[in-house]
């Protein structure tokens, strides 16, 4: 073996050569991407004299680990030589000295030097083994309580775990990004797990492909034809499309789709579809005059909406003895101003039927109509809940009403084992508003549906022509197209709304006509021409940055939201948010790789999962407050509360200075500025630019080319396969 010196010179500029193995302790960690594993050490290894680069793929590293690599040398143009690993493979050390350096090095939560030192001191070389097998003895170490003890031991059982899955999934070629999400859905069985069944991989994980389960499922040797595959094609078949939207597919489709992602012949299909049917996994049932499949759980929760609504309906109404045409003319009458036409006729229906539904585009008055209501409900010593599906919409709701709202999801006291509150622990309410009805996805509607108390009114507000849930279902298209259940039109746009043009032109848009684009200086709705995504970029990151903050006073990060057709692309929210990141919060010290993101202090960032421990909510957003590296934790300021998540657990996180227009669904901002560009044809639909610009309410900026706004215009949502509109109908 060759010394570090001689290695230098031994090799020319840029060649690999000379295979090796080492085996040395880590001198420092330069660089390590917990998502992704890849790693830059210093390693001092035996027979070389002075510490080596070590490149490689790893789940974990730490100061004073021993590391063992096989691979090559390279004398890299920028950065000299390295040992490039094709293998990496990392453990505890055996000396005290490097033990205290490895426990010190922030590798277990709550351990730093002075612990690790005090450690070493009580346990010496024996310290992983108390902790593993004895932790209550570290209670006699000063500074740690039992609950310390417990939870170094936990840290350490979760770092054994994690490397454990890392080198499963290594072993089997599939990359370590989606580590976390798999240790906590299957915990420390997960190797138990997918060996026994590799397609709950990508039934169970967010983000986990068919073929990568595909792919460990081929070296555990499961055969192309196993009814376990075949069975699991089809169920992904179903699980995508529930992630486009449906609640279900033709059997025709189903059958389809799975013989060109398993290679199989449909024929060999179909009798496993009708086994899992008859089984009761899968549901069929006709639909539109289709055989169709649903997943059970969707299927039955369509059902039990239908059911409930229908019962809730058929009840005594709250309002039975009040005169609700001398409560309006009264209500006038002292806040000086008139209700429009369509706005007295939803008043009179909510005081005559028990479930109601409101709809209507911007400026027509579904606020102002919904404060009418809460105020009179309160008047009548009625118990009024407001809420809607996201956390600024609830802010906003509360706003506007000067009554407290909420998250559905806080509403309902949402918890990992699903909702606190049920048919068991019903709501405390007379009447129940959801805001923002647009975006009911069917779970969510069904859980809010068990814990609405039989007696209690339902008022349903949304805009039916808005961009349909992020989840499955079109929960407020069916019921209003069912007519099952009283439905009014808010018609009338507000005087002070007719003089907007970000009104002017939604509307233009929801009758599929251009909206005007002439420019006006004192317009609040702007067309900005782009030839192509490089110009479009310059000018979107001009406009936030100078153009907007300048003229019209508005902070360039909480004011102005960039809103994206989709996430990829030149103009996708991944590109967009690196660029602004540059602008407004560049990289600095205190900032870390996580999730494939930069994040610091400063930065806008969104949860975009539902963390029910933490209390927050796929779509919010916050700004990261602190990062700590000792810790390892880093705070997020959500509105008025701060909330802490481990390095770990920062695949919960992206950054939010662009997001998707469906993210931005239920939000509110001052300035919106939306790219519009051919190349995002896939995307671009009518709903979806509707929904984009109702989104701002003191500016809206489009930016990009008219051929794809023309395009966007045209352009219809595909329907839903949903059967919520048959079973009201029945």
């Amino acid at each position: 073996m060759q010394n570090s010196s001689a290695t230098a010179a031994a090799y020319d500029q840029g060649s690999l050569t000379l295979s090796e193995h080492l085996v040395g302790s880590v001198e420092r960690v330069t660089f390590h991407n917990d998502d992704t594993g890849f790693c830059v050490l210093k390693v001092r290894a035996r027979g070389h004299r002075r510490p080596i680069t070590v490149v490689g793929h790893a789940p974990s590293v730490a100061l004073g680990g021993v590391v063992e690599a096989s691979g090559n040398w390279l004398n890299d143009r920028n950065h000299g030589v390295q040992f490039r690993a094709s293998s990496l493979a990392t453990s505890a050390p055996t000396s005290a000295e490097d033990l205290q350096k490895y426990l010190g090095s922030g590798l277990l939560r709550g351990v730093g030097p002075s612990c690790a030192q005090r450690l070493i001191a009580s346990f010496g070389t024996r310290i992983l083994d108390v902790i593993e097998r004895r932790p209550h003895d570290l209670t006699r170490v000063h500074g740690i309580g039992m609950a310390k003890a417990q939870s170094i031991a936990e840290a350490w059982a979760e770092h054994r775990a994690l490397r454990d899955i890392a080198s499963f999934l290594r072993e089997h070629e599939i990359g370590g990004f989606l580590l976390m999400r798999i240790y906590r859905v299957y915990g420390a069985d997960a190797i138990e797990t997918i060996s026994g069944n590799p397609y709950r991989l990508a039934l169970d994980i967010p983000g986990f492909e068919f073929a990568a389960a595909d792919q460990i499922a081929m070296r555990l040797a499961i055969d192309s034809k196993a009814f376990v595959r075949l069975q699991a094609g089809l169920t992904s078949v179903l699980a995508d499309a529930v992630k486009e939207g449906h609640s279900g597919l033709p059997a025709d489709e189903v059958v389809r789709q799975a013989s060109a992602l398993l290679e199989v012949p449909e024929a060999g299909l179909q009798p496993v579809l009708e086994t899992q049917c008859k089984a009761g996994r899968l549901i069929a049932d006709n639909l539109d005059a289709r055989q169709c499949v649903f997943l059970k759980s969707l299927y039955g929760a369509e059902l039990f909406i239908a059911q409930r609504l229908k019962d809730l309906a058929r009840g005594p109404h709250p309002w039975s003895n009040l005169n609700v045409e001398e409560v309006i003319t009264r209500i006038e009458a002292s806040a000086r101003f008139a209700y429009s036409p369509s706005q007295r006729e939803a008043f009179m229906a909510a005081g005559r039927e028990k479930v109601l539904v409101v709809t209507g585009g911007p400026g027509v008055g579904k606020t102002t109509l919904i404060r009418g209501l809460t105020h009179l409900s309160e008047e009548q010593g009625l118990k009024v809940a407001l809420c809607a599906p996201t956390g600024r919409a609830a802010k906003r709701l509360s706003e506007s009403t000067g009554f407290p709202a909420k998250t559905i999801h806080r509403l309902l006291e949402a918890s990992e084992g699903g909702f606190r509150r049920n048919a068991q622990a019903p709501l405390d309410c007379d009447l129940l508003v959801v805001d923002e009805a647009s975006m009911l996805d069917i779970r969510l509607t069904a859980a809010l549906m068990r814990a609405l108390p039989d007696e209690a009114s339902l008022l349903l507000v949304g805009d039916v022509d808005q961009l349909p849930s992020i989840g499955p279902g079109q929960v407020l298209a069916d019921i209003i197209g069912s007519r099952a259940i009283p439905v009014v039109h808010l018609k009338e746009v507000f005087r002070q709304e007719q003089e907007s043009r970000i009104i002017a032109a939604a509307h233009a848009i929801n009758r599929g006509a251009m909206p005007e684009l002439e420019a006006r200086s004192d317009s609040d709705f702007f067309f900005v021409e782009a030839d192509n995504p490089a110009d479009a970029t310059a000018k979107i990151t001009t406009l936030v940055r100078d153009r907007i903050p300048r003229k019209f006073d508005l902070d360039p990060v909480r004011d102005i939201q960039v809103l994206c057709p989709m996430n990829r692309g030149r103009l996708g929210t991944h590109m967009l948010n690196a660029e602004l990141q540059q602008i407004f919060n560049p990289p600095g010290p205190d900032s870390i790789h996580r999730a494939g993101w930069i994040f610091g202090p400063g930065d806008k960032v969104m949860q975009v999962r539902n963390d029910y421990d933490r209390d927050v909510y796929n779509g919010e957003v916050g700004i990261v407050r602190e990062v700590r590296r000792g810790d390892r934790e880093l705070s997020v300021a959500f509105d008025d509360r701060l909330v802490v998540y481990s390095f770990k657990e920062l695949d919960e996180l992206v950054l939010a200075y662009a997001m998707t227009i469906h993210k931005a669904q239920g939000s509110e901002y001052s300035a919106v500025v939306i790219p519009v560009a051919l190349h995002q044809a896939p995307m671009l639909r009518r709903k979806l630019l509707y929904t984009g610009v109702t989104r701002g309410s003191r500016l809206v900026i489009l930016v990009g080319s008219r051929a794809a706004l023309a395009q966007a215009v045209a352009a219809e949502e595909e329907p839903r396969w949903s059967r919520l509109r048959t079973w009201l109908q029945s």
